[in-house]
């Protein structure tokens, strides 16, 4: 089993697409008995919450319904359930790089890293602006989820 977190700020915007958008992928690829996806943030804001009305409506015209997840924040437990704890911008890599137990850093990437071809290196925080934002988010992570399904293919041989 290979076990995959995507992690953003509050874990209502980015990081439940990314895992929206890579569940899809996986299970078109037939490999949702081997890959579990999950998603969480670097702060508590919104524990609890569903995902922001404005990414499950970008998502769900793109197929992919967000509807069933709820924000949770990053627990230390994850470096040791997660083989590939991956982050939406540097900021937040770099506060899981802070908590990051001893030996699991190797597990730590930015999740732009999955899309060389693409001169950006975060996923920025569509938040604050308007529905634009999330369809660029949605864009780069559907590139950066390829790229990351290529990865996990060759790294696990699946």
């Amino acid at each position: 089993m290979v076990n995959v977190l995507f992690v953003c700020m509050g874990n209502i915007c980015r990081s439940p697409t990314a895992q929206g958008v890579f569940e899809r992928l996986v299970a078109e690829n037939e490999l949702a008995a081997v890959i579990q996806i999950d998603s969480a943030g670097t702060h508590a804001y919104h524990i609890g919450e569903k995902p922001d009305e404005r990414a499950s409506a970008a998502a769900l015209k793109r197929g992919v319904d967000l509807s069933r997840q709820k924000a949770r924040r990053v627990s230390p437990d994850d470096f040791q359930l997660f083989d590939y704890v991956i982050a939406m911008d540097s900021s937040n890599f770099e506060d899981l790089a802070a908590s990051c137990p001893t030996g699991h850093e190797p597990k730590l990437r930015l999740f732009m890293e999955f899309a060389p071809d693409i001169e950006i290196n975060e996923v920025p925080d569509p938040y604050y602006g308007g529905a634009t934002g999330f369809e660029r988010v949605l864009d780069l992570i559907e590139l950066a989820a390829a790229g990351l399904l290529a990865d996990i293919r060759q790294q696990h041989r699946l």
